[in-house]
């Protein structure tokens, strides 16, 4: 067994040594023997863990989903470390740095209005630390793996950025020309539909993702009940999907 000073409340820096423990000789098997690849996906799913509980109103899961997600950045920094790469102060000054550097509005002498000019700002300022030169060059670094609407509404929004037309009615206009020929039901079209609407949303101020997961909630919500008194018998996805007598 390994020796370890067990306390009432543990830091960071605490989370730091333990890694250090499970991943060192002594420790644990499985914590030893993972990397970068064998825990992606540990790092998606607690992100969306800690998503669900500030969509939840829960402090207490809150908290301790936050704990898991900075596990799996203190997991990561360890494994580079290992690597004889950064470790997990490099990672803290990294964002420290970034801070600082783009909000000159509050540790420098650049003035601002509003919030809207933070943002122009900060647009303006990652794009020259990040060695971007043009727009295109922002759009490319959006994630791939990003959800397919979130990306869609983030395209959208650095088109907008660089210039492009973006209002509700040019995207109305072009979505309901897309809704004439949507009996050609072909890819390209289809998946048109999807970008437009995604970033008719993001207009409206309505997260794509949020509301499609909404939706489907209604969905399943009426689904059940229809289900439940026998009803499921000629109804169809749209009047499953609309019915408000389940809400």
């Amino acid at each position: 067994m390994v020796k370890f000073e067990f306390k009432e409340k543990y830091t960071v820096g605490d989370l730091i040594k333990i890694m250090a423990v499970l991943r060192g000789e002594g420790g644990c098997p499985w914590d030893a023997v993972q990397t970068h690849a064998s825990i992606k996906m540990d790092l998606i799913e607690e992100a969306y863990e800690a998503y669900d509980a500030v969509i939840q109103d829960s402090a207490d899961m809150l908290k301790e989903e936050l704990g898991d997600l900075l596990l799996q950045v203190v997991f990561h920094s360890r494994i580079e470390e290992e690597r004889g790469g950064f470790d997990f102060s490099d990672v803290v000054d990294e964002i420290c740095k970034k801070l600082i550097v783009r909000h000159p509005h509050v540790f420098g002498d650049v003035k601002v209005n509003d919030a809207g000019e933070v943002l122009k700002n900060w647009d303006s300022i990652k794009k020259d630390t990040k060695e971007q030169k043009t727009y295109g060059e922002t759009l490319e670094a959006v994630p791939k793996v990003f959800p397919a609407l979130m990306r869609s509404a983030k395209l959208g929004k650095r088109a907008f950025r660089a210039g492009v037309e973006d209002n509700e009615e040019t995207i109305e206009t072009a979505l309901a020309d897309l809704l004439k020929s949507i009996h050609r039901a072909d890819t390209d079209t289809l998946s048109a539909v999807l970008f437009y609407t995604a970033n008719l949303l993001r207009l409206k101020g309505i997260d794509p993702e949020e509301a499609l997961n909404s939706f489907n909630e209604r969905f399943i919500k009426n689904f059940c009940k229809a289900e439940n008194n026998n009803a499921l018998k000629g109804k169809n996805l749209y009047t499953l999907s609309i019915d408000q007598s389940a809400e």
